[in-house]
Parts: structure tokens; sequence; C-alpha cells
């Protein structure tokens, strides 16, 4: 009697689909907050949201809640704010994760934390690690003159931004003048695109995570307000690149006597032979009536500005009420 050939068929494992997730949001500014908007709209609610908390802003002192906690409330996710992440253990805990999700949050986040979720801590930074690590990778990039930049999700570790690269992309820059906050959306969009992308193979592990070469590390450090003040003494170029970079914040200032000057549009002048001659910081009248200062070399031509005191205007529209102000060296 002949035996029947008994076919065993191969048990496939069941893949896991994003939509099933549970997961955690930490980040607190805008580049947090685009990321955030996209995810929920891309029918990845998360469970919490983890930001810091309200700070007072501005000369009065108002006090303003992050742009992440906004977000979160308007789609009605429970909000922790915290500037210590470890405190919150338990309540992380008790939500059972299954993953965290990290952008711009602005501290290091212990081990305690990352070893919750069963799928890590993903962290998406806005530069291609390890280059650029740490709190400015945007505005540093620009200042710079970098004409590629891009995005990294990489598995968090204690340490800043040298955990294992999970997935990047590139962005080229190239010649457009981007501001600081037109390249932080960019790349914001891009990188919630790529987390997006890569978020199934990653649970159901299909992506091996690279170590960072260590070798070709770079740092970024916080931006503070002084980091603004124009040096007159560098180059058009440089002085450019600073205008983009701290636009909005911290901006790129200077003194035209005692009052500030903020310049928030400015271009760049070849000098030449026929170039007026003048002291670094002097400003003369530049075609289409706009403003050009003498830099170390070349000339910045100032398009939009903002005294101390007044709403931020064009050029030409300063000069209006202000006729004797070409001539002024600034400081």
């Amino acid at each position: 009697m002949r035996k029947k050939a008994i076919s065993k068929k191969k048990n496939k494992k069941k893949r896991i689909k994003p939509k099933d997730l549970k997961i955690i949001f930490i980040g607190t500014p805008e580049f947090a907050a685009i990321i955030l908007r996209e995810l929920i709209l891309s029918h990845l609610k998360p469970i919490l949201v983890i930001t810091r908390p309200d700070k007072p802003v501005g000369r009065k002192q108002i006090v303003v809640p992050p742009i992440v906690k906004i977000v979160a409330e308007k789609y009605n996710i429970d909000v922790i704010q915290t500037e210590e992440i470890g405190t919150k253990e338990k309540e992380i805990s008790k939500l059972k994760p299954d993953l965290i999700l990290v952008a711009a949050f602005g501290h290091i986040i212990p081990k305690k934390i990352l070893k919750i979720p069963k799928y890590g801590c993903l962290n998406i930074h806005p530069s291609l690690l390890p280059k650029y690590r740490g709190p400015a990778p945007i505005r540093f990039a620009l200042l710079n003159g970098e004409k590629e930049t891009g995005v990294t999700i990489n598995l968090m570790t204690e340490k800043l931004d040298t955990g294992p690269i999970v997935a990047s992309r590139k962005f080229k820059i190239n010649d457009k003048k981007f501001t600081g906050q037109e390249l932080e959306r960019e790349l914001a969009r891009m990188g919630v695109k790529l987390f997006l992308d890569i978020l199934e193979k990653w649970i159901n592990g299909d992506i091996k995570p690279v170590e960072q070469d260590e070798s070709k590390a770079s740092y970024t450090r916080i931006i503070k307000k002084e980091d603004g003040k124009i040096d007159w003494s560098k180059s058009a170029e440089e002085i450019e690149r600073k205008v983009r970079a701290f636009n909005p914040w911290p901006s790129a200032f200077c003194y035209a006597g005692k009052k500030i000057l903020k310049i928030w549009q400015a271009s760049i002048l070849k000098d030449n032979e026929k170039s007026p001659k003048g002291p670094i910081g002097k400003t003369f009248l530049a075609p289409n009536n706009k403003i050009a200062v003498k830099c170390k070399k070349d000339f910045l031509v100032i398009e939009e500005l903002q005294l101390e005191g007044k709403r931020k205007v064009k050029v030409q529209d300063f000069l209006k009420g202000n006729v004797g102000f070409v001539g002024t060296i600034l400081k």
C-alpha cells in the first residue's frame, strides 16, 4: 500500500502592520510638530506625547506652550510635560508602547526609558549622521555653506546622536537660499516620510542598523542670542549665510548707533573697480534703492530689516523715513 506523501506547509510569520503599533512621540519645537502632525494624518496617532514645559517668551515673558503640545491637544492626545523624562518611567511603562519616536526633544533620554518599547526608540535627526550631531545641525549646515544635508533615523542610545543608523536620505541645498526655518520645515517633512517608508521593515526585522563611523563625527552646539551679532570684518558671503541661518532666531543683528538693527533678508554685491571705498561697516546706496554694507570682502546688500522698536520692513520703505541713514557705519 502506497503511503501518501505528507506535504508540510512552511509556517510563514505574520507580518506586523504599523497601524497596530502603540507609539509614544517625544519632541518639542516646530520640527517635531510637523512630524507629529504628519504621523496623525497618516493614521499613526500616538497614544501619548511627551514634550517640555510651557515657558515664558519675549520681553513681556508671556508663558507659551511648546507647539508640539498645541498639536497634540488639537487631536486629543494625552500630553506629559517634563524636563526630566526619567521621572516618567512608570507612566510610560504602564502604556506598554511598541515604539518610541523622538524628534528634537532637547534632553538625553535615559537607558531605563530606551529599553521600554519592544521595537526600541527611534530618533529623527536633521543631518546625515555622524556629521552635525547635537542641537543645531540645520543652522550649522547653512552657516558652513553646505551644498547637501539630509535626515537620519537612528536607534537611540544614552549618548547624543551616536546610535546605529536605521535609514538616511539626502537633501540637496545647492544654491537655494533657505532660511533656517525653511530648511527645518523641508527636513521635517522628509524625515517623517522616511520614517513612514521604513517603519514596516523595521518592526518586522528587515533592517539591520549600521554603526556610525566615529572618525567622521562632528558636533554642533546650542545657538545663543549673541551668536547673531554680525562681524563686518567677515566676508559678505559668510554674513549672508548667517542672516539666513539665524532667521527667525536668534536673528542676525548689528548696531546702528545705540539701536539694534536686525537684518532679515540680504544678498551679496561683488566688489569691483567701480565699487565705493570706505571703512568696513559703512553703508552705501545700492542699486534698486537698497543699502550696501562694506564687508571684508564684497558688500552685503540689505533687503529687509528691522530697527529696534520698529516693525520689519523692506529696505526701500525704511529709507523713505530714514533718508540720512546711508553713510552710517554699522557696528
